[in-house]
C-alpha cells in the first residue's frame, strides 16, 4: 500500500505555529478528519485533522515545532479503498499538474517571494512600505526599493528606513505586535538578516535598560525578580504561548490607547420577562436565549448610528478608516486562555441566529477548534462577564478597534419610579474607548442608545 504524506492546510496566514500536543503515535489507525496534532498560533489554539485513512508510519513533527502552511506532519500507509481512490486521482490529473513534482502556481508564486525576502506591511506610523531582498551591493539594492515603493522619507511618513530592513515576514509582524521598528534591531543572520533571536534580544535589552539608556526604545523599568520559594512552597509552570501572547497584546493596548471608560445600567426586567416566553421554543430550536444575543444586536444598531465608534486609525493617527461592516468580537474564558471569535454581519443576522453561533463558537473556543479567519476582522468587542459575577470593570481595548463593551453581572434593584421603588433587572455596562478617537461626546451617545435598546427591545426593529 503506497505511503502519503498529510501536510498543514491553510491556516488563515498564520507562520511559524507551535505544535503544542501530539494526537497520534507511530502505528495508530487514523480516519479522515481525524486530529492528528494540535498546533498554537498568536490567535489561536488549533487542531489538523488527517486528510488520508490508514496507518501512521512515521511522525515528521515534534512537540515545540514551528510550522506553517504545506510544511509536513505525517506519512501514513493509505489503506486499500483510499489507495484506490488516489490512484484513480492521479490518473485523471493533466499533464503539468501537481502530480508532476512541481509546486502549484498559487505555492510557487508564494515561495518564490518569500525567497526573496519581499514583503508588504504596515510600517511604524501605519504608512505602506515594501521589504525587498537584501543585496550584498547597496548599489544594486536601492533600485529595487524604488521599484516597489518610493521610501517613507520620500513620503514624510515615520518609519523612514524600514523598506530597506532585511527581515522575513515572520518577523516583521512579531516586530509589529511588540511595536518595535526595525530600523533599531542588528541583524545577526546572513547578510545582515534580522532573526527572531535578534529581536528578542533587543527587546529583552530594552525592558532591562534603565530609563533613558537605550535612545529610541521605550525602556519601562524592571519589575525585579523575587524568590518566593522562601516565604513557603510554590509551584513553577511555563505559561502558554497564548497566554503570553494575550499578555503581551493587553499590554501594547494599555500603553498605546489612552483609555477612557464610562458605566451605566440597562434595565432589562422586560427583556429578561421576554426572555423566558421563548424558552420552549429555544429548546426545540436546540439552542439557549441568554441575553448576550439582545446585547450583540443592540451594539451592532448603536455602532451602525454612530459610525465613529466603528472605526479604526491607520497611517500613524493620520487617516479614520470607517468600516462598512459590522463583525462584533466575543470574549471567551477557555483553559487555554482568552480567546475572542468572531460574529459576521451581526447587524443583518436575527436574535435566533445569533443564539446559535454563540453557542458554536464558544463551544469551539473551549475545545481549541478556532480557525485563525475566525477571530479576525472584528470591528468592536463585547467581554461578558455573564454570571460569573461583578458590578463593573473596565475592559482594555482590542486594538485596532477603538470601543470595547464589558457586560458584568445583572442583579434585582430598587429603583424609584416618582412614586415608590420598585425591584428592577439592571445590567451594568462599561464602555472602554480610545480617546485619540471617541470623545465624550459620542461614548455617550453610543452606550446611551444600546441602554435604551436593551430597555425597550421593541426598539431592536425599528
Amino acid at each position: 500500500m503506497p505511503i502519503e504524506q498529510v501536510t498543514v492546510p491553510d491556516i488563515g496566514g498564520a507562520e511559524g505555529a507551535e505544535v503544542i500536543e501530539l494526537l497520534v503515535a507511530v502505528g495508530d489507525q487514523v480516519a479522515v478528519e481525524q486530529s492528528l496534532i494540535v498546533l498554537e498560533s498568536d490567535k489561536a489554539s488549533m487542531e489538523i485533522p488527517s486528510t488520508l485513512a490508514g496507518t501512521v508510519v512515521e511522525l515528521l513533527v515534534a512537540e515545540g515545532d514551528q510550522l506553517s502552511e504545506g510544511a509536513a506532519i505525517a506519512k501514513i500507509e493509505v489503506a486499500g479503498d483510499m489507495a484506490s481512490e488516489e490512484a484513480a486521482g492521479d490518473e485523471a490529473r493533466a499533464p503539468g499538474d501537481e502530480a508532476d513534482g512541481g509546486e502549484p502556481p498559487e505555492r510557487a508564486d508564494k515561495v518564490a517571494k518569500e525567497q526573496t525576502g519581499v514583503a508588504s506591511e504596515t510600517v511604524a506610523g501605519g504608512g505602506n512600505a515594501s521589504a525587498p531582498a537584501s543585496q550584498p551591493d547597496e548599489q544594486t539594492k536601492q533600485p529595487a526599493a524604488e521599484q516597489l515603493s518610493p521610501e517613507p522619507a520620500e513620503r514624510g511618513e515615520p518609519g523612514a528606513g524600514l523598506a530597506s530592513v532585511y527581515a522575513g515576514p515572520a518577523v516583521r509582524k512579531l516586530a509589529r505586535e511588540l511595536g518595535v521598528s526595525l530600523v533599531q534591531v542588528e541583524g545577526s543572520g546572513p547578510q545582515g538578516r534580522i532573526l527572531k533571536e535578534d529581536l528578542q534580544r533587543f527587546v529583552k535589552k530594552a525592558v532591562s535598560a534603565p530609563s533613558g539608556g537605550m535612545a529610541g526604545a521605550a525602556a519601562l523599568p524592571a519589575v525585579p525578580e523575587m524568590d518566593f520559594g522562601k516565604f513557603g512552597e510554590v509551584e513553577v509552570t511555563e505559561r502558554s504561548k497564548l497566554d503570553r501572547l494575550t499578555a503581551a497584546n493587553m499590554q501594547r493596548s494599555w500603553l498605546n490607547v489612552p483609555h477612557v471608560t464610562q458605566f451605566d445600567d440597562a434595565d432589562i426586567t422586560d427583556l429578561q420577562a421576554f426572555r423566558s416566553t421563548l424558552k420552549q421554543e429555544a429548546e426545540g430550536r436546540g439552542t439557549k436565549l441568554s441575553p448576550l444575543p439582545f446585547v450583540l444586536k443592540a451594539c451592532a444598531v448603536a455602532l451602525r448610528d454612530n459610525p465613529k465608534i466603528n472605526s479604526s486609525l491607520a497611517r500613524g493617527g493620520e487617516e479614520l478608516v470607517y468600516k462598512r461592516y459590522i463583525h462584533i468580537g466575543m470574549a471567551v474564558d477557555t483553559p487555554a486562555g482568552l480567546l475572542v471569535p468572531v460574529i459576521r454581519d451581526v447587524d443583518r443576522k436575527t436574535i435566533w441566529e445569533l443564539a446559535v453561533e454563540i453557542l458554536e463558537l464558544a463551544d469551539k473556543a473551549r475545545e481549541r477548534k478556532l480557525s485563525p479567519a475566525e477571530m479576525q476582522g472584528g470591528s468592536f468587542t463585547v467581554s461578558s462577564l455573564g454570571n460569573i459575577g461583578g458590578r463593573g470593570f473596565t475592559p482594555i481595548v482590542n486594538t485596532p478597534e477603538v470601543a470595547i463593551l464589558g457586560v458584568s453581572n445583572a442583579a434585582i434593584q430598587p429603583v424609584w419610579n416618582g412614586v415608590d421603588f420598585t425591584p428592577r433587572t439592571l445590567l451594568p455596562l462599561s464602555l472602554s474607548y480610545d480617546h485619540r478617537v471617541v470623545n465624550g461626546g459620542d461614548g455617550g451617545r453610543f452606550l446611551s442608545q444600546v441602554v435604551s435598546l436593551l430597555s425597550d427591545i421593541r426598539r431592536l426593529s425599528l
